[in-house]
């Protein structure tokens, strides 16, 4: 039987991108696209709307804040999702490759997937010294001290719905990412990366693209990481 698969994009003002991502979403996979606008002062929520997205509004800055938004939404749907799907709304990760994302848990019963750009073509620029390092140092501390090996953090990711609620997400910004990675292992789940390519986005970044950004999401990270153990 088909799986229900629903995807998740935490978008914070990318009305000049959202469009393009869900325009290459391919739609005979999915079930239901929920776009959360996290505090939006753009037409973000227009133009997702447009494309056919559920839309909803997470006030509260936060890219965990508005990943659990979504989370909550499709919690209390009358049917739950399968399997869920992560990714940015800035269209730096290619929707595309969604079917490949997928298809680990769909083909080898994997408990979640990870799109690594490390794996992947990253176009030149599309990340910077301080991500390639950052995600460098914060995968080798989860090899280290968790004993499973990841080559990235990238937000582009498929976990199974149950597995989902087993991990218990609570992180409401910059750990997001790695707190699901770390509980994933330590909850001994099947976790399958697979190679995706990477561009620039369309936009300035809100996390690298400010000195203050960086140091705050690469904090964070390490203290996530850490605080797990």
């Amino acid at each position: 039987m088909k799986p229900k698969i629903c995807v998740i994009i935490p978008a914070f003002n990318e009305e000049s991108s959202i469009g393009k991502v869900l325009e290459d979403i391919p739609k005979q996979l999915i079930h239901e696209v929920v776009v959360v606008s996290n505090a939006s002062t753009d037409n973000t929520e227009v133009v997702a709307a447009e494309g056919g997205a559920t839309v909803l509004n997470e006030p509260q800055k936060g890219y965990g804040k508005a990943c659990l938004k979504g989370i909550h939404y499709l919690k209390n749907k009358p049917e739950l999702p399968d399997i869920v799907v992560f990714l940015d709304g800035d269209y730096s990760d290619y929707p595309s490759e969604m079917p490949k994302v997928v298809a680990p848990i769909i083909e080898q019963n994997a408990d979640m997937v990870i799109g690594s750009r490390a794996l992947g073509d990253r176009e030149k620029g599309s990340m910077m010294p301080q991500q390639i390092f950052g995600n460098w140092l914060a995968t080798s501390l989860i090899r280290n001290l968790y004993k499973v090996h990841f080559s990235d953090l990238g937000p582009f990711r498929a976990i199974k719905w149950q597995c989902l609620m087993d991990i218990g997400m609570v992180d409401e910004d910059f750990g997001w990412t790695v707190e699901m990675q770390v509980k994933a292992a330590k909850k001994g789940f099947k976790c399958v990366e697979v190679p995706v390519n990477y561009r620039k986005r369309i936009g300035i970044s809100k996390v690298t693209g400010t000195i203050k950004g960086t140091i705050m999401a690469g904090y964070k990270i390490l203290w996530t990481i850490f605080k797990l153990i």
